[in-house]
């Protein structure tokens, strides 16, 4: 019940969730990370661990090598606390959680001992939005940041493209419980950068052809949430599915054939009218990417 699937399987007994997830974590990478916005990452970088497996399977994912389950080995809590450590030693910025929802509590169980071992990074948590308000509140105490997506204000494109009609109610429901627990953005000065030390970060990626929805997701951020979090638009959709089909992937030719849309990256005058557009309704202070971030070099190496 970790997530709003609520699908119920009894992983401690060898069940496997909607997620894809088993009874013990799986980690498919831990580093510095360089590609975050700039009070996350910096230029010292942000100290990942990418957790295996995902609640929200979106088709388009440019990291569905571990969102699959393909890509991870098992970890224990242990080793997941001596990461973190490593990561700090490393001279990361904090330490960046991504994607681990289906992992919550051995994930928690990870932050306090690698707290009581000396950990003193804030801890960001990195979702897809697709949280209960439950799981956002036992995380008090334990998060001082959420990087959180909010993907879609459309159900008809969210269950066409990641399997859920209610995504949007259910990640504003949550983005209202992150707020809630970590409060406004508070920064300090991390080796001459900027870092942020609590709040929240809201993403929302510009998918082809979805212009329209993403202008919604925008209004809706800009009056609900105001200046309580920071907005990030982006450009990067990666059009992976392209180069999967190409390579023979019957699944990605599959997935094309519903959505051929998704076969091509952003244009430059779509990503700019989105843009624009937040200016226009009053959204400040949002991070905005440049051009040619649509790269699969862009995408980590998960082996």
């Amino acid at each position: 019940m970790l997530c709003p699937h609520g699908c119920g399987v009894d992983r401690g007994a060898d069940g496997v969730g909607v997620c894809g997830a088993g009874p013990d974590m799986a980690v498919s990478r831990a580093a510095l990370h360089f590609w975050e916005e700039p009070p996350i990452s910096g230029e010292a970088g942000s100290g990942t661990i990418f957790f295996a497996n995902c609640s929200l399977r979106c088709c388009y994912c440019q990291n569905a090598a571990i969102s699959r389950g393909g890509a991870g080995r098992v970890a224990s809590v242990r080793e997941v606390a001596d990461m973190m450590l490593d990561l700090q030693q490393q001279g990361a910025m904090n330490i960046n959680l991504v994607t681990p929802t289906h992992y919550s509590d051995a994930v928690r169980a990870a932050v306090a001992v690698a707290r009581e071992d000396g950990l003193a990074l804030p801890v960001v948590w990195n979702t897809s939005g697709y949280e209960t308000v439950e799981n956002v509140r036992a995380n008090k105490g334990i998060v001082d940041v959420y990087l959180t997506d909010f993907k879609y204000c459309d159900g008809r494109m969210s269950k066409a493209y990641s399997g859920v009609a209610d995504y949007m109610e259910v990640a504003t429901r949550a983005l209202e419980a992150m707020v809630e627990c970590v409060g406004l953005p508070e920064y300090d000065d991390f080796g001459g950068a900027e870092r942020m030390t609590r709040g929240v970060v809201v993403r929302h990626l510009l998918l082809p052809g979805g212009l329209d929805d993403s202008k919604a997701v925008l209004r809706l951020l800009r009056h609900r949430f105001g200046s309580s979090v920071r907005v990030s638009i982006m450009n990067q959709y990666t059009p992976v599915l392209a180069s999967a089909a190409e390579s023979g992937d019957a699944m990605a030719k599959a997935t094309l054939g519903r959505h051929p849309q998704l076969a091509s990256a952003v244009s430059d005058a779509e990503y700019e009218e989105l843009l624009d557009y937040a200016d226009a309704i009053g959204l400040e202070d949002y991070f905005w990417q440049e051009s040619e971030t649509c790269k699969e070099s862009f995408i980590p190496d998960f082996e």
